[in-house]
């Protein structure tokens, strides 16, 4: 696989890495304490509750990753907004359907649903931050700088100095005051 010139690709892949260990943790979690406290209906609530929250919050990310593909394009920026902005649009339009199908199923237990929803959504924050803190990427990045001096591309080591030939007498305005 190749690297990738975009800073943000190793934090989500990171993230996604370790969110998807989150989740299934969290499925095996959620899924024992909502058979515990009402059967079958609860552990089917957990394990929807947990799922759902996975795939809303990978969505994004892995839309960013799609969309930094085109990096270095003269269409990157339309392109890269374009499939993010796609990607919450397809977000929003999934939720919709999936709350208007879930919400009279009678395999569903309200409570433990929004419960396992909302331990996935914290879940996913931690690892953000927890990734976000441990990467170590520079504060510049993306930038091109200038080859080094010393490995090719040698730079006159002479001052620069004005434009002025050495006949030519500057003018009083560029003097300053007190001439």
């Amino acid at each position: 696989m190749t690297n990738s010139p975009v800073s943000s690709t190793p934090i989500l892949r990171t993230t996604l890495v370790w969110s998807a260990a989150v989740t299934a943790a969290l499925a095996v979690i959620g899924a024992i304490i909502g058979y515990v406290v009402d059967g079958t209906t609860g552990m089917l609530s957990a394990l929807t509750g947990v799922l759902i929250a996975a795939v809303f919050l990978a969505i994004t990310g892995v839309s960013i990753l799609i969309a930094n593909r085109w990096y270095g394009d003269d269409l990157y920026v339309p392109i890269f907004f374009g499939v993010v902005l796609g990607g919450w649009i397809l977000k929003f339009v999934l939720f919709l359907v999936a709350m208007l199908v879930l919400r009279d199923q009678p395999w569903i237990n309200p409570t433990i649903f929004v419960l396992a929803v909302i331990a996935s959504v914290l879940a996913s924050l931690v690892v953000d931050v927890v990734v976000l803190t441990r990467m170590r990427v520079p504060h510049v990045s993306d930038v091109s700088l200038p080859t080094d001096p010393d490995e090719g591309d040698k730079v006159d080591e002479k001052p620069v100095k004005d434009e002025l030939s050495k006949n030519q007498k500057p003018s009083a305005a560029a003097e300053g005051p007190g001439v």
